[in-house]
């Protein structure tokens, strides 16, 4: 009698576009399991998929609720001298991209706008406002993404750089002079460089926080130095306090250490007393001795 179970049947494995395709063998139970588990990840991609759609509707929604409230910032921000390159300059990030020059040129900054598209997934569009300057003549510079494809791809506005005051060129100049002298394989850091760059839009880290990151709440960038103070003002009166408590300390040692002494004198004046008292009654004893023998 053959002991040996039903001849497996050939499962179908599941391909990357969701067909089924030829695997190795199986049991005809454990291929009816992994044929319903499959049906259930169907059902399961398939309300991911739907609720990725809700979600990019009721982020659409909050988006135009929110604008009006972007709008009123911006203009009381406008009320506040340097505001943005303030933020900017506060900003671990972005301030690693400017030098002197462009921090210079960014107080010449008045307005930021981030407008995510229609469909946020497709893209976005970031605009720098400046007042009237002495090193472009344009009134506003927009860098858009347009991620939406297999092919992301970004553009920026032309700048209309002033004689002289060109500090892309500037920029470009300081890297040359690396790559020829000493500092090869460094990367020469600016803020109008990375507006002009449009290498790998999909990973633009600075774009990304900029939007996601300065443009929800730039605020706290623009404050960060007075909590910074506030936090040293609590740190130095937590040291005052930590300074006292050791001054006590110390104080507390000084007077144990002279309570030591003052006992070490009492206990050797107690044994000269007690030297005294055994010496006296040794003469009593010689004078007693004396009086018998006479």
């Amino acid at each position: 009698m053959s002991t040996e179970g039903p001849t497996p049947k050939k499962m179908k494995k599941i391909d990357e576009s969701g067909d089924l395709e030829e695997s190795r063998d199986f049991d005809a139970e454990t291929q009816k399991a992994l044929e319903e588990i499959d049906g259930c990840q169907n059902e399961i991609d398939a309300l991911n998929e739907k609720a990725s759609e809700e979600i990019l509707k009721v982020e659409q929604k909050y988006n135009k609720l929110r604008k009006p409230f972007f709008e009123k910032r911006n203009e009381i921000i406008k009320k506040i001298p340097n505001f943005w390159v303030t933020a900017f300059a506060n900003h671990p990030q972005v301030s690693a991209l400017l030098d002197e020059e462009e921090e210079e040129c960014l107080h010449y900054m008045t307005q930021l706008e981030v407008e995510e598209f229609e469909d946020i997934k497709s893209g976005y569009r970031i605009k720098f406002h400046f007042s009237k300057n002495p090193y472009f003549s344009n009134d506003v510079l927009t860098k858009e993404f347009h991620l939406g494809t297999s092919d992301p791809k970004s553009e920026s506005t032309k700048i209309s750089w002033s004689a002289d005051m060109n500090l892309v060129k500037s920029a470009r100049s300081r890297q040359e002079k690396m790559k020829q002298g000493r500092k090869r394989g460094l990367d020469v850091k600016s803020f109008f460089l990375w507006f002009e760059d449009h290498e790998d839009p999909s990973q633009d880290d600075i774009a990304e926080v900029i939007k996601d990151d300065m443009w929800p709440n730039p605020l706290q960038y623009f404050l960060v130095p007075d909590i910074e103070v506030e936090n040293g003002v609590e740190e130095e009166e937590e040291g005052d306090v930590d300074e006292s408590v050791v001054v006590m300390e110390e104080e507390d040692d000084v007077d144990g250490e002279e309570g030591e002494e003052e006992g070490l004198e009492d206990d050797d004046d107690d044994e000269a007393n007690e030297d005294e008292a055994e010496a006296n009654d040794e003469e009593g004893d010689e004078d007693e001795e004396e009086a018998d023998d006479q």
